[in-house]
């Protein structure tokens, strides 16, 4: 029983180390002082976000967004960055996204004409 618990723990241990940099939970850019904390994990062979809490002035609130996924479908496309979709909760619509990983740090975009037109956030990495 032993050998078991210490292959299961060394299994988690060894997923930990190799897990994708996008993997984790973010805080959002302060937007009107409203933030919120984002988990992103594996979903098929890509990536995806949902808001866990939400913030405003520092405060805890419950908004209406909590649990809504933002990121959907992010694919890694090398070198830390990713392509897919990125969910706008203010206007509830969903446009085409990419992310860059850089660290502790991810540089998030909606975009709008093939690329061309963007909004960008940078989200701070709290585990």
């Amino acid at each position: 029983m032993k050998t078991f618990a210490l292959a299961a723990a060394f299994s988690l241990l060894a997923g930990a180390a190799f897990a994708d940099p996008i993997e984790g939970l973010w805080q959002t850019q302060p937007d009107e002082g409203a933030f919120a904390y984002v988990q992103i994990t594996p979903c098929g062979g890509a990536f995806c976000g949902t808001i866990t809490r939400t913030f405003k002035d520092k405060a805890e609130f419950q908004s209406p967004n909590i649990g809504k996924q933002i990121v959907i479908d992010m694919t890694p496309q090398g070198d830390g960055n990713y392509k897919g979709k990125v969910l706008r909760p203010a206007d509830n619509k969903i446009y085409n996204g990419k992310a860059q990983v850089s660290g502790d740090r991810m540089q998030l975009a909606g975009c709008v004409a093939g690329g061309l037109i963007c909004k960008n956030q940078t989200w701070a990495k709290l585990q």
